[in-house]
């Protein structure tokens, strides 16, 4: 038997992976890579960037391959036997990964490289991919000797077997609520939602509606739905996920102690005083305290802003709605009716203008218009039917392709991100392997006849992604470690994707991303303008609710002993921060899978750090749209692209971003662009 996880070349046979040949795939490349790893620090592989990439990058490369598709399947189509499967192997591949990064017979090479005169010779990238290396030994433990060395791998494995287990405890209990409600229960509720609803109950031969805790379900009924009752529930159920007060095997409290404490013990084997230390070592920020200072500035300016925002809230819900006391499953519910009065629009009715197909119309033509490039449909095997598959080429060039995932179904984890499948690298064999990238979203589905439509957030969201792909696959930089997103430093990440967003609000592009799901119209200019005019609506509370989040996920990690204290500390931090208290029972960071199980431990500060970053790129594109007349001018467009997104990892953020702006990023255009300055 073939196995498809072998193949090596190409793109992933996604629809012919099956979970039993995943350990045999991996057993064998893991055995390559162990090989090639053997052969690097033989004598006969000299202490030189292009042979150690040769035999090293080549086998990394393949078995990187093979398990990220693994990987991506068991995010995106989860079952027991692909779970059962993918559990099987991560320890194994855990524990190469941490070895490999540790062996002090590669880092001893690569110190001989980086100290030979020819390391002088060497491009830039290569320079900062050489540079990275070596940080990112010492980060991985090649420094430690004996019993902390073997420790530290020991702890690498826990530690991905227990993020395994935090994101599959919240995918299993999203996926195993589900409320049926009756006609009356779902006053005010739109009528596409409850069409989805009805359809999840009759497909199951159940009367009623089906309500799960998956997005487009979800969040509607907290918006719009008239029975308080059912919002309370369903808030309660979605923020006691995966907590101690549902289902007891899918508590992740023990994990997240656990999770905690062994990034404490990781940070005192390589001297650090605790774990945000060592998560900022390869960052733009300096230290946990600059960081928090950070977050409490911003917070102390956001905060008379949200302060206005609430009381607002309160008044209008107790004098317009009946509420006299304002809980957390109202605000949604008030948020939205407020903003209808005072706005005179309802998102349900700007949803109406955007189809899927005329909003990917239009987020391609801007891609194309301001990079320069064309995306094309392409085909390639899937892994679910609605999955489609594209191209991007300049002047008849492939540059890059991407997957798109949008709907959300059972079995894919929730939320929305951008992953690799393959970078863009000159291989040693001589052939330029063109990057790939994975583009997810958890949208609602199309409903029998007519397209999906979209909220302006769920469009921003997906503007949000592509801003991610396109970093990893406009770039021009031929060294694997550093091409795209690779080597770009966690905090300076969240850049391409914010500045994205920006185009949501341009009135020149947004008339092209709609046309009204029955007439076809183009939304009108007057329900644009009061969408715009809404836009900072409870920007203070919107901002602080981030600050709470970043400061929380920055004291957790910079405190030692915190693991015994999570809730507490989290009751301190909204405390200090938040100026609506959550109620007693609210389990948020029960699910916070960001922190716990995706890679933004000590880093979640990165989305407020790089949205700094990101309003001053976008205000750039002000600047020459006042002379122009449209933010889509082609030369800010390909300075922009030459500068951060065809830079990749290749160099600093920071000068990747002095390099476009000529200057260092200051906070004011972020404060103007949320209405707070």
């Amino acid at each position: 038997m073939s196995n498809p996880l072998l193949a090596g070349v190409g793109l992933p046979a996604f629809d012919q992976i099956a979970p039993d040949h995943v350990e045999p795939a991996l057993d064998e490349l893991l055995k390559s890579a162990d090989e090639a790893l053997e052969k690097a620090v033989g004598p006969e592989t000299p202490a030189d960037y292009d042979a150690l990439s040769a035999v090293l990058d080549v086998a990394g490369e393949r078995l990187k391959f093979a398990w990220g598709a693994v990987g991506h399947l068991n995010a995106v189509a989860d079952t027991p036997a692909l779970r059962a499967a993918y559990n099987a192997v991560l320890p194994k591949v855990t524990e190469l990964f941490t070895r490999h990064a540790a062996d002090e017979r590669l880092y001893a090479k690569y110190k001989a490289l980086a100290q030979a005169t020819s390391a002088a010779g060497l491009s830039a990238p290569r320079r900062k991919a050489l540079s990275n290396a070596m940080r990112d030994f010492v980060l991985s433990g090649a420094e430690l000797q004996g019993e902390a060395k073997q420790r530290f791998q020991q702890l690498q494995e826990q530690q991905a077997e227990l993020a395994q287990k935090f994101s599959e405890h919240v995918l299993d209990a999203t996926d195993g609520f589900a409320h049926y409600a009756s006609e009356e229960e779902l006053a005010g509720v739109p009528a596409d939602v409850k069409q989805a609803a009805r359809a999840a109950a009759q497909a199951e031969g159940k009367d009623g509606y089906k309500l799960t805790l998956h997005f487009p379900s979800y969040f509607p009924v907290l918006q719009y739905g008239e029975n308080r009752a059912l919002r309370e529930k369903l808030y309660t159920a979605h923020v006691t996920r995966a907590s101690e007060l549902g289902k007891p095997e899918l508590d992740n409290s023990a994990l997240m102690r656990e999770l905690l404490k062994l990034k404490q013990e990781e940070a005192r084997l390589l001297g650090y005083a605790n774990y945000a230390e060592v998560s900022l070592v390869p960052k733009m920020a300096d230290s946990p305290k600059q960081v928090m200072d950070f977050l409490r500035d911003l917070a102390h300016r956001a905060r008379p802003y949200a302060e206005r925002d609430l009381q607002e809230l309160r008044e209008f819900a107790r004098d317009e709605l009946g509420l006299p006391e304002l809980q957390s499953w109202d605000i949604a519910f008030a948020s939205e009716k407020l903003k209808e009065r005072r706005y005179a629009f309802s998102d349900q009715e700007v949803k109406q203008y955007f189809t899927e197909p005329k909003v990917l119309e239009g987020l391609f033509r801007i891609i194309e218009t301001l990079f320069e490039v064309g995306i094309r449909p392409d085909s390639a095997p899937v892994w679910h039917p609605s999955v489609r598959f594209f191209r991007i080429e300049r002047n008849g060039q492939l540059i890059g392709q991407f997957y798109l995932d949008p709907y959300a179904r059972p079995g894919k984890r929730p939320g929305a991100w951008m992953d690799d499948v393959r970078g863009r690298w000159a291989r040693p064999e001589g052939a330029l392997q063109t990057p790939v990238a994975h583009l997810v979203c958890n949208f609602a589905p199309p409903l029998a006849g007519k397209p999906a439509l979209l909220t302006h957030d769920e469009v921003t969201t997906l503007f949000h992604e592509f801003g991610h792909g396109l970093h990893h696959m406009l770039t021009q930089v031929n060294d694997i470690g550093v091409a795209g997103i690779a080597g770009v430093e966690w905090d300076a990440v969240e850049l391409p994707s914010q500045f994205m967003e920006n185009f949501c609000w341009e009135w020149d592009v947004v008339k092209r991303l709609t046309a009204h799901v029955d007439s076809g119209d183009p939304l009108p200019r007057a329900l644009f303008d009061r969408m715009l005019a809404a836009k900072n609506f409870q920007s203070g509370l919107q901002t602080l609710r981030q600050v709470e989040f970043a400061l929380f996920d920055m004291r957790l990690h910079a405190e030692p002993g915190s693991e015994e204290r999570i809730q507490a500390l989290l009751d301190e931090v909204r405390a200090e921060v938040a100026v609506m208290t959550a109620p007693a029972f609210n389990r948020f960071q029960c699910s916070f899978s960001h922190i716990f199980a995706g890679g933004y431990s000590a880093g979640y500060y990165s989305y407020k750090w790089a949205e700094v970053l990101s309003a001053d790129a976008w205000s750039a594109f002000e600047e020459t749209a006042e002379q122009a007349g449209t933010v889509l001018n082609v030369e800010t467009g390909r300075r922009y692209r030459e500068a951060v997104l065809e830079a990749g990892g290749s160099r600093p953020a920071m000068e990747s971003f002095k390099a476009f702006r000529g200057r260092e990023p200051r906070i004011d255009a972020l404060l103007r662009h949320q209405g707070m300055a």
